[in-house]
């Protein structure tokens, strides 16, 4: 207040000295004529009027109209004139002055209310991009008085959703309470803060969201603004230290509380999806049992229900042939469940690792070993360097996901014939704190549609399905073991040319 003073006293000066410099350099020049000095000051009033404000103009125009009189209107150095005309003139002079004052200070005052508006409007953009970012509505509530005081350069800002009777800060030492001024209630622990509960600041709040109207601040009071979805009301955004007009107060309403609304919207539609979802695994999870679980079972049923026929008379190679059916769809049978059960077990992260530092060349060579002892006519190419670092590992269940790419790689690829097959290559390499280890066969490949697929549980390529059995959960299984490694499992494959499937694992850093 007392700086204002002192700017509004040098001011008035400024006038004083502006005045008397034109009334001393036209009195120095006899030759000037009246309408010459009268122009100029003119000239001064309307440069006061869209600088200074209206005040100033209509003061300097009274002041001018006087040294005119008294300076260059004949009897000069008095305030009486002599000539009509001269009457004419003077108040010609000073109803122009503060007319042109008046419409200089408007003009002035218009400027500045569209600067501000520009300048609200742009703090509103910002604002606008900034509530974009949050994923989610707990995000954006903690968001939303940080992002409103940085914007619109507010001290501090107080959010309140009455849903639940949130209260959301800008700065934890400061909560706004919309009948109490904000320096009192600055720091927690003062008197006016100490007697306030939580309950009387929730009750101030839900004042402040029940006003009608947006309410400027009032005598150190903070901004409130309503926040309506609908007509519904749900909340209130107060913000000190600053004054909005109300077209900007309304579109600060409107834009928090359609930021809410639609992360709120996004969440309900992301829920939603997620439900039809899993209801959509669920279903296909259930088809796929089903069917996986009937097609041994209806073997073996056919298989007994032709050895208890009496009808049938079989002979000893028609019986071993049945029994044989018998034994292998059990098996299959026993192998899905346990799998299912590994998934499960896997799924539900009950699965204890014993995670050791291993060398990867007893992981891949263990699994190859235990491959050319199933299958002596296939070839394997082992490819590792001597200086691959150890990696942390669980040797079991590694050896299982192993087992199993080498196992898809066999019935994947092309049938021997005259004991030539393509070989099936197995590689290992450091990628940066993992090291990569890939089986490559020369099979058929998977169409480009279905790599991102053929991981899921129960799910297999629509050309194979019915040309090589399985039960669809191996791939599925080795992804849930390399997870749960810290590792990643991908695959690159083209049609008619082979895959390679690779998966990653950590390496064992020293105690």
């Amino acid at each position: 207040m007392y700086t204002k003073r002192i700017i509004e006293a040098a001011r008035w000066l400024a006038i004083a000295l502006a005045l008397a410099g034109i009334v001393a350099f036209y009195r120095h020049f006899q030759t000037a004529s009246h309408t010459t000095v009268a122009l100029t000051l003119l000239l001064l009033v309307l440069v006061l009027a869209g600088n200074w404000g209206l005040r100033f103009a209509v003061g300097a125009s009274l002041a001018a109209t006087l040294l005119f009189n008294y300076y260059f209107l004949p009897p000069v150095g008095t305030l009486t004139i002599a000539d009509t005309q001269n009457w004419v003139a003077l108040f010609a002079f000073l109803g122009t002055a503060i007319y042109a004052s008046h419409l200089a200070a408007r003009i002035r005052e218009e400027s500045e209310d569209a600067n501000a508006r520009r300048r609200e409007s742009e703090m509103l953009y910002r604002l606008g991009r900034q509530l974009l970012q949050p994923e989610n509505v707990g995000q954006l509530l903690n968001y939303i008085p940080s992002s409103v005081a940085n914007s619109f350069n507010s001290p501090a800002v107080t959010l309140y959703i009455c849903d639940g009777d949130r209260i959301y800060l800008s700065d934890p030492k400061r909560i706004s309470s919309p009948n109490i001024p904000w320096s009192a209630t600055e720091i927690p622990g003062t008197v006016a803060y100490a007697d306030r509960t939580r309950a009387e600041i929730v009750a101030d709040l839900r004042e402040a969201m029940m006003l009608p109207i947006f309410r400027s601040p009032v005598g150190g009071l903070p901004t409130a603004i309503p926040l309506r979805i609908g007509v519904r009301p749900s909340g209130a955004l107060l913000l000190e230290g600053i004054c909005l007009s109300r077209e900007t107060m309304e579109a600060l309403s409107g834009l928090v509380s359609m930021s809410i609304e639609r992360a709120e919207a996004l969440e309900d539609s992301a829920r939603s999806e997620a439900a039809k979802e899993t209801e959509r695994l669920r279903t296909a999870l259930l088809d796929s049992v089903t069917h996986e679980l009937r097609t041994p079972l209806t073997a073996i049923k056919a298989s007994i229900s032709s050895l208890l026929s009496q009808d049938a008379l079989l002979d000893s190679a028609s019986q071993k042939e049945l029994l044989t059916v018998i034994d292998e769809e059990s098996d299959r049978l026993n192998h899905l469940i346990e799998q299912a059960v590994e998934m499960a077990q896997l799924d539900a992260r009950k699965v204890q690792l014993d995670l050791k530092p291993l060398r990867v060349a007893d992981l891949v060579n263990a699994a190859v070993d235990e491959s050319r002892l199933a299958n002596p006519a296939r070839e394997f190419r082992v490819s590792l360097s001597s200086s691959l670092p150890l990696v942390l590992a669980d040797a079991g269940w590694i050896h299982k996901v192993i087992a199993n790419l080498l196992g898809n790689a066999i019935k994947y690829s092309p049938a021997i014939a005259a004991g030539q097959a393509p070989p099936i290559h197995v590689t290992a390499d450091r990628q940066g704190d993992t090291v990569a280890i890939s089986v490559a066969d020369r099979g058929a490949g998977i169409d480009a549609i279905e790599q991102s697929m053929i991981f899921d549980k129960f799910y297999r390529g629509q050309g194979q399905r019915n040309r090589v059995s399985g039960t669809g959960m191996g791939l599925a299984i080795a992804r849930a073991i390399v997870s749960a490694h810290g590792g990643t499992i991908s695959v690159t494959s083209q049609l008619n040319h082979g895959s390679v499937f690779t998966f990653t694992l950590p390496i064992a850093r020293p105690s």
